[in-house]
């Protein structure tokens, strides 16, 4: 049997080059910020691919939600936490250990993808419409859609909080130097 690349196989591996050129580099770079960005980049390709293979509710869920909502949150604690961003904040040597267990966990999803598809046939489940994931989402889910809301919020807060901790606080009792004035008598 001879298999045939149509323009959805050359653009989904265009998108799949382009995400993981991006995930390397997100995880290579030295500086806080050009993770994030490079994050954003991901996930953007995330959505892409569920554009390609016809999953448009997923693909836009995608990209609202990861790379709208919670990128910008991560940029938003990068900034108010006022946490180290270059090179000296993010080197240590830890590079190998990291290796082998990366190693490791590729080995390990390699090892689960194959022994989960080695049948030549997989039965798909009929297919569902934005309607019944909407409702399924907001009837069975809504408790934990909250809690994650929630949980958002308060990391927001906690972020803010640690970023005015080292602001001083003026009670009162503290003179400045600039407000004391001294006053010099001319004889």
């Amino acid at each position: 049997m001879i298999a045939t690349i149509t323009a959805q196989d050359i653009a989904f591996a265009i998108i799949a080059f382009v995400g993981v050129l991006s995930a390397l580099r997100m995880v290579t770079t030295r500086n806080v910020v050009h993770g994030a960005l490079y994050l954003v980049i991901t996930l953007a390709m995330i959505g892409a691919g569920y554009l390609v293979m016809a999953a448009e509710f997923v693909a836009w869920v995608q990209i609202v939600i990861y790379v709208g909502a919670i990128v910008v949150l991560l940029l938003f604690a990068l900034m108010l936490t006022k946490a180290p961003i270059g090179r000296e904040a993010l080197d240590n040597q830890q590079r190998g250990i990291s290796a082998l267990v990366a190693l490791a966990v590729l080995a390990g999803l390699v090892f689960l993808i194959l022994d989960a598809f080695r049948t030549d046939t997989i039965d798909l489940l009929p297919p569902t419409t934005t309607g019944q994931i909407g409702e399924a989402l907001f009837r069975n889910f809504v408790a934990p859609f909250e809690i994650v809301s929630i949980l958002l919020l308060a990391a927001l807060i906690g972020a803010i909080a640690i970023a005015r901790k080292d602001d001083p606080v003026d009670d009162g009792k503290t003179v400045s130097a600039s407000t004391t004035r001294t006053t010099r008598r001319v004889p």
